[in-house]
């Protein structure tokens, strides 16, 4: 029987499009937030396989533009409010960033089950719109391409 337990490492995918703006959607569970696009990897699954999936999953987008990784994994504590997705005793996280350009924003695809909206932001501000420390070390990041 495979565990219910998620893989304490996940994916970010920062989409931003040529012209310097960052895809950003509004989390609503557990609590209202914004944020890129993230997932946990399943089983047997590597970070670009969840990334793609990820990508198709929370935008709908899958060959609209260049999907890189940024060669970067950051480890974090587990967010309390998520920890009972993990196996008793994990609290810490493995992140893989990865990058998604698109040549200008468009309208994407919100996965219902897990956003409420979504924005395009200049990256500089979305870099303040983010909650997670890792994701807007991610958005500062494209400051610097």
């Amino acid at each position: 029987m495979a565990s219910s337990y998620r893989r304490p490492e996940s994916v970010l995918v920062v989409v931003y499009s040529d012209d310097a703006q960052a895809l950003l959607l509004r989390r609503g569970k557990p609590f209202n937030f914004w944020q890129s696009v993230t997932g946990s990897l399943q089983a047997r699954e590597s970070h670009q396989q969840a990334a793609v999936r990820e990508l198709c999953e929370e935008t709908g987008l899958t060959d609209e533009g260049i999907l890189e990784f940024a060669g970067v994994s950051r480890q974090f504590a587990i967010d309390p409010r998520w920890r009972k997705r993990f196996a008793p005793g994990v609290v810490e996280n493995v992140e893989f960033e990865w990058r998604y350009r698109v040549p200008k924003p468009m309208d994407i695809r919100v996965d219902d089950n897990e956003h409420t909206e979504y924005r395009w932001l200049p990256i500089a501000e979305a870099v303040d719109t983010v909650w997670s420390w890792t994701n807007r070390d991610a958005l500062r990041s494209l400051l610097t391409l």
